[in-house]
């Protein structure tokens, strides 16, 4: 494949690119990967439960499992999560799709809130695949708020390792989450989108507990910024949003800690988060960087076939990593 993004002419708008990320169409077909789909939640160690798909492929043992975070506002079922896990587990892989909290049919599973910071319950989940998983290699890959997710994952896999964690992807990660706010705010299209999905997500949250949330008066605002602001000072333990945002940003110390190889995928023109947050980061080895003229946000669409760029780096990469951990092994 090639290992520059190069998309057709009339694929290059990066507005085409955001919206055929999430297009349902992606999803549509026969997906082996659903077929073998049972539900688990998991004890996240933390007191948290979380909600997953776990698709074990009989062929999978030397290849592994390959674990699939989404962005904020996704689940399990978004149309770039189902897309990636059919081509992974058509390749051969295992695949376990995991919902952050309130994300989903999750709402019910925890009275707290979902909020980015979470990281400890996540690092619980990645935790426990390994333990279902065994020995067989285990792969990590997450889409935007999932990408920022899996690089802080990785910094804490440093600290405290996760059995046969071989490989980091992160795919258009938020690197700072204040700049990508407000970048979701400027553009009307995105910010409905994630307005809409927010607005019923807190209508269910407060319908599930009552008795702890009262959102009538956060709903109605016009943007994610003012949302933020009232929950973060109704319901959380943050000063302001400022403080907030800057817990789970992603930081030179973040990457400067991260142990095990990690690839991260982003372009030049996604209109959500700013490249400029990319340059401004010191990416060394084990850490690889790549930067693509095109692909808007988490797109990377090749073809009207739906055929995805990162889908088949993914493949390559995973399987370079087994190849190169099989000949030290021998060596």
């Amino acid at each position: 494949m090639r290992e520059e993004f190069n998309p057709p002419l009339f694929l290059r708008n990066p507005r085409i690119q955001t919206y055929l990320a999430s297009s349902r169409v992606r999803a549509k077909g026969k997906n082996s990967m659903l077929d073998a789909s049972k539900e688990v939640i998991i004890d996240t160690g933390t007191g948290v439960r979380l909600l997953a798909g776990y698709s074990p492929n009989m062929n999978a043992y030397s290849k592994g499992t390959v674990l699939l975070l989404h962005g904020w506002e996704g689940s399990i079922e978004s149309a770039y999560i189902l897309s990636a896990g059919r081509f992974l587990f058509n390749n051969g892989f295992s695949v376990f799709r995991l919902n952050l909290r309130d994300h989903g049919e999750s709402h019910h599973l925890n009275k707290g809130l979902f909020y980015a910071t979470l990281i400890d319950e996540v690092f619980g989940a990645v935790k426990a695949v390994s333990e279902i998983t065994g020995d067989s290699p285990l792969f990590l890959a997450g889409f935007s708020l999932g990408g920022n997710f899996a690089l802080r994952i990785g910094q804490m896999h440093s600290k405290e390792p996760v059995m046969n964690l071989r490989h980091i992807v992160s795919i258009s990660p938020v690197i700072n989450p204040d700049k990508a706010t407000n970048a979701i705010d400027r553009n009307i299209i995105i910010r409905r989108y994630f307005l809409l999905k927010w607005r019923r997500s807190l209508s269910l949250k407060q319908k599930l507990f009552p008795e702890l949330y009262d959102f009538r008066e956060i709903i109605p605002l016009k943007s994610c910024r003012s949302i933020t602001d009232r929950l973060i000072e109704r319901y959380s333990s943050y000063k302001d949003a400022d403080e907030y945002f800057k817990r789970y940003a992603i930081t030179n110390s973040t990457l400067n800690d991260i142990s095990i190889p990690a690839t991260i995928i982003t372009s030049k023109d996604d209109p959500v988060i700013p490249v400029n947050d990319f340059y401004s980061l010191n990416a060394k080895a084990p850490v690889n960087l790549v930067i693509h003229s095109y692909g808007g946000h988490n797109g990377f669409i090749n073809n009207l076939s739906f055929d995805c760029w990162y889908e088949e780096k993914m493949i390559r990469l995973f399987e370079r990593s087994n190849k190169q951990v099989s000949q030290l092994q021998k060596s």
